[in-house]
């Protein structure tokens, strides 16, 4: 009877492969990545336009892939350099610098743009307000992991009508980036920083007029009196063109494009986001993106949401069709990598820059706090109280994006310690209608701040870059027109945006746990396994990866 039992045992354990033997199982990563970023997009937008979506949009992507309900901004000011920055790095403007889109350099003595650089010039322009590049952004994006980690066979473009929104998340080692340039010119554009002159194929798009075909008239999509999720057409809250006197529904482009800019029209109409979605289309064709096994990298952000946003408001009827007509080119660009890519061989994720408030005067006029802040006049009290405080000139350097900035040589000429000038300011700025908090780069530098508005702006402040005190404003309280939305606070109505995930390597299903901007980045270089960006500090969202 052991003698049977023996062989029996025997038996099986031939049968049972070593661990020799097992093939290890590796997973293939999907032939092309897209990151899409919707400039100004609030989660409730998701929720709200839902029943008028059709099926191949972000229904799709909610039906077929994750939907991450609770994600957030985890930093402030909520910008959109900044944004695309975190998107792409994995982390916050503490440690990848892009603190603002404009931002005052304390070294220099001067104002500069995020994504300005003086060394490059225009390539396919003759302006010399296009001379742009990734260079101010101090850490990695995935892309430019995957790159890396790839040996540079995978290719990354980065396309967007911002310059800002197609240069940051396409990193610093990309083959390219391609922006819109308006006014007179109405082409895409790029800067010798990834080559002197435009491919072939970016110059037979410019060559075709596609831009122009949309200086047309901007009507709603379906008729406008079933446009019940958003406000009436005609109010005091909206911004309009010039040229027409009043900001309803018809829009004739072409009429009015020479007192707006020229081309610089379509930007604020959603024939922007559809301009880009076939720019994008022709990148895939012209760059052969996912034409083999190697994962190459697209970046696309949709800008005209932004400037829809801004002049027309987030309860317009503007706002709705805009993304209406998001939803129909969204399908569209997903249709051409189903039948270019493949079903299945494609990963694509979509968020926003950051999201917006309501305009202040229709909350206000409905008996919501809201209010307007008037930062001249701040700017002028604060000087006079310093100066008669201190008895001294010049302590202030600069004032911008609610920041105060000292001038280090004059505190130092006069003896006085910055200490004491950050508490004198922050107790002064306190007392002031419309300011909620103030923090001073002494508190941002020595207390570890873990919930609340305090960690938000720590997780934003750069010890090099930000200024020595930093104002809150109440919410709902903005420095902007009384028409339109903006955006740039550290509360929900600008923090939480969607998070959707579908394609290759993705579960389906949805989560309401909370979800953070820099851990886009980690999660889709888990699922590519490659190294993460070299500052990342989100986390892998194991739940979404399948």
């Amino acid at each position: 009877m052991v003698k049977k039992i023996y062989l029996i045992l025997l038996f099986v354990l031939c049968y049972i492969p070593s661990k020799s033997q097992e093939k290890p199982i590796i997973k293939s990563s999907p032939k092309l990545v897209i990151g899409i970023v919707v400039d100004q997009m609030r989660y409730d937008y998701v929720t709200r336009f839902y029943d008028r979506f059709g099926n191949g949009g972000f229904k799709r992507m909610i039906n077929e892939g994750f939907n991450c309900k609770n994600n957030h901004f985890n930093y402030v000011p909520t910008y959109t350099g900044p944004g695309h920055a975190s998107v792409y790095t994995g982390t916050t403007p503490q440690n990848h610098g892009i603190i603002s889109n404009n931002w005052y350099d304390k070294f220099g003595k001067e104002k500069v743009y995020c994504a300005g650089d003086s060394t490059v010039s225009a390539v396919g322009s003759d302006s010399k307000l296009e001379r742009m590049s990734p260079h101010r952004m101090k850490t990695t994006t995935v892309a430019d992991q995957n790159r890396l980690h790839t040996q540079l066979k995978g290719k990354t473009i980065g396309v967007a009508i911002k310059d800002r929104g197609a240069i940051l998340p396409a990193g610093h080692s990309a083959n390219g980036a391609y922006w819109f340039r308006g006014k007179d010119e109405g082409n895409w554009i790029t800067s010798t920083y990834y080559r002197n002159e435009l491919p072939d194929w970016v110059k037979q798009f410019n060559d075709s007029d596609k831009a122009e075909s949309y200086l047309k008239v901007w009507n709603t999509l379906y008729d406008i009196k079933t446009y019940t999720e958003s406000g009436v057409d005609q109010n005091k809250f909206e911004g309009g063109f010039k040229g027409k006197e009043v900001a309803t529904f018809p829009y004739d482009l072409a009429k009015l494009k020479d007192q707006n800019s020229g081309f610089d029209i379509i930007k604020s109409s959603p024939f922007g986001n559809s301009l880009t979605t076939d720019f994008a289309i022709a990148a895939i064709a012209g760059e052969q993106l996912g034409a083999d096994e190697i994962t190459d990298f697209l970046t696309v952000s949709y800008s005209s949401t932004d400037y829809v946003g801004h002049n027309f408001g987030v309860n317009s009827k503007e706002i709705q069709d805009t993304y209406l007509r998001l939803d129909k080119d969204l399908e569209r660009f997903f249709n051409v990598l189903d039948a270019k890519v493949g079903k299945g061989k494609y990963t694509v994720f979509l968020t926003a820059d950051h999201g917006a408030v309501h305009v202040p005067s229709y909350l206000q006029s409905v008996k919501i706090p809201a209010g307007y802040f008037d930062t001249d006049t701040f700017v002028k009290k604060i000087k006079m109280f310093v100066k008669e405080e201190f008895r001294a000139e010049g302590l202030i350097e600069n004032i911008s994006n609610n920041q105060i900035f000292f001038n280090y040589e004059i505190l130092r000429k006069n003896k006085i310690m910055p200490e004491d000038l950050q508490k004198a300011i922050a107790h002064f700025v306190l007392q002031e209608d419309q300011v909620d908090k103030v923090f001073t780069r002494n508190q941002l530098e020595n207390t570890e701040y873990s919930s609340g508005i305090a960690a938000l702006i720590q997780k934003g402040y750069n010890q090099k870059r930000s200024g020595d005190v930093v104002v809150v404003l109440d919410p709902a309280t903005i420095s902007y027109s009384k028409t339109g939305s903006t955006h740039g606070s550290g509360l929900p109505y600008d923090t939480h945006a969607p998070l959707l995930f579908f394609g290759h390597g993705i579960k389906k299903g949805s989560t309401t746990q909370k979800t953070y901007i820099p851990d886009i980045a980690p999660t889709v270089s888990a699922m590519l396994g490659i190294s993460f960006p070299n500052g990342t500090t989100g986390d892998v969202l194991s739940f979404v990866l399948e």
